[in-house]
């Protein structure tokens, strides 16, 4: 018989296994200062593209007002208790009234954190009897939901539609054949690779096959759309999304999220969506907070504007000068670069202690062996001058790894 202790100790996990050499540095790392894009690590300012504050309301002044001015009036204890049972407040309603108006659904309910939210709403979507079809590349809040179904899932090559109509198929009939329904789920941009989904091509499915549609849209709110309501506005599909959800954790710099969709859906989820009905409320200085947020996005189109006038340049800067960013059609800002694990962590180190810049690393086993991204987030509150001596720089790194100057263990500083 085992001890689940020792399970642990022989088996750290593909990423826990490097944790005593990485603890600090390039896993848990601390940023200090006020949220932007100029921070510090270790004591020395970097120029920060590593936080998904869009933007730039982490420290708009009107939005730093309203949070102190909330969590002074009420407190992060107010409401106490689950909003089933006596944790609902007028503010609560307020938002999600508001929510629903912006991305153009009839209703829409709070939950306490994106991820928890996605797994859980799958979890009460579906029962044994029907089927489930997903992108492969779904984020882990996906695949993690996904997990817990009781019935059967069909997964689909990465935005291949072709691939989704086969899949289709195959759960209309065992659909069929056990009386379920079916539900597609997929992302409005997949954070990784910074892709949309193909989601009007998935709406037009429809034709064929009898489904719903849920989508992951945490990186399209507040940064595509004409009013920035997210993936289904650029790609002018919303009304073909059946169960749209938004995060509080990247566009609107906070914490929490938000389903909506047809009434009656809502009111389903409100009732039997276990996360929520078992779990305290969200605290009411976060739901100012998120109102206020809410109505610079709706108010101030020039955050947007400005956002990508950012991307723009860091991308096409990119590609000009040479290096592989993929097919974003995003803010995401994906790098790709050729080389080992021990060839990336120094890269890493160069780049942070002799050129001043933090981004995040990405290796396997996230991607294939060999391969490495630099994911880069541009925000409202970068620079020009930001962008081009990041360029600059990728330039110059990028020549030492393909000289093979980062093969040894130790790199001096320069």
């Amino acid at each position: 018989m085992a001890d689940i202790f020792e399970k642990i100790q022989a088996n750290r996990g593909p990423i826990g296994q490097h944790a005593k050499a990485s603890h600090g540095y390039f896993t848990f790392p601390k940023l200090e200062g006020e949220i932007g894009p100029h921070m510090i690590f270790r004591g020395k300012e970097k120029l920060n593209w590593s936080l998904n504050n869009y933007l730039g309301l982490a420290n708009h002044p009107a939005v730093r007002k309203a949070d102190a001015e909330a969590a002074a009036n009420f407190g992060f204890a107010m409401p106490m208790g689950a909003r089933m049972m006596s944790g609902n407040t007028n503010a609560h309603e307020q938002l999600e009234q508001e929510l629903s108006d912006y991305v153009d659904k009839e209703d829409t309910i709070l939950c306490n954190f994106g991820y928890q939210a996605i797994l859980s709403a799958i979890d009460c979507l579906v029962d044994r009897h029907d089927v489930i079809v997903y992108d492969s590349e779904s984020h882990a809040c996906i695949l993690d939901g996904v997990r817990l179904h009781m019935g059967k899932r069909y997964v689909f090559k990465h935005n291949d539609i072709e691939d989704c109509e086969k899949q289709l198929h195959r759960a209309t009939k065992l659909a069929n054949e056990t009386g379920g329904a079916i539900l597609v789920i997929t992302e409005g941009v997949f954070g990784m690779r910074g892709d949309q989904g193909k989601l009007k091509e998935i709406v037009e499915l429809k034709k064929k096959f009898n489904f719903r549609l849920l989508v992951d849209d945490a990186h399209g709110i507040g940064t595509l759309g004409a009013t920035g309501a997210g993936t289904g506005e650029e790609q002018n599909c919303q009304d073909g999304i059946d169960i749209y959800f938004g995060t509080f954790a990247k566009s609107f710099a906070l914490i929490g999220g938000f389903i909506s969709s047809d009434a009656q859906v809502v009111e389903y989820l409100r009732y039997n969506m276990r996360s929520q009905i078992f779990a305290k409320a969200l605290p009411i200085p976060l739901v100012v907070g998120a109102l206020k947020r809410l109505e610079l996005m709706r108010n101030m189109p020039e955050l947007k504007n400005k956002l990508w006038e950012i991307t723009h340049a860091l991308q096409s800067g990119l590609v000009a000068a040479g290096f592989e960013i993929g097919e974003t059609n995003s803010c995401v800002t994906p790098v790709y670069l050729n080389g080992s694990i021990p060839e990336s962590t120094n890269l890493i180190y160069d780049l942070r202690e002799n050129y001043n810049i933090f981004c995040s690393m990405v290796v396997y086993p996230v991607v294939p062996k060999g391969m490495i991204i630099l994911r880069l987030i541009p925000t409202a509150v970068h620079t020009l001058e930001d962008v081009k001596y990041t360029i600059e720089s990728f330039t110059k790194i990028v020549g030492k790894l393909k000289a093979g100057g980062y093969m040894s263990e130790e790199i001096a500083a320069t």
